[in-house]
């Protein structure tokens, strides 16, 4: 069974968020050249505290135009329309599921307060 592009409260699932690192950058070959199709970002959260957060750019499903992100360990970011997909499976008599967190960028909390005062000045 699977949940797709279940649209999240940030705010409320995950808290604050810091930057943990970058993960992997996933490619595909077309026409001859190699194209990245996703990037990972590794997240720390301080309501998710079992794992770390996981944070998919996914250029084919979400339509990202995200690029590679740069930010210090630890900085605080925030997610732009962050949402997941799930799955559920079984293992002998015991359901699990697996979620898959993406999102259409990956902003600091400082870029964020530009970007809503410039918002709010337009007005």
């Amino acid at each position: 069974m699977e949940l797709k592009n279940v649209f999240i409260d940030a705010e409320k699932s995950l808290g604050n968020i810091t930057f943990a690192g970058a993960g992997r950058e996933n490619q595909q070959r077309t026409n001859g050249r190699r194209a990245v199709t996703s990037r990972t970002y590794n997240l720390f959260s301080d309501i998710q505290r079992a794992d770390n957060v996981v944070l998919s750019t996914a250029y084919g499903k979400t339509k990202s135009k995200a690029g590679v992100k740069h930010f210090e360990y630890e900085e605080p970011v925030a997610l732009i329309n962050p949402h997941v997909e799930l799955g559920g499976y079984a293992i002998n008599d015991r359901g699990y599921v697996n979620y898959t967190l993406y999102a259409d960028d990956i902003v600091s909390m400082s870029d964020l307060a530009d970007m809503t005062a410039k918002q709010q000045d337009s007005k």
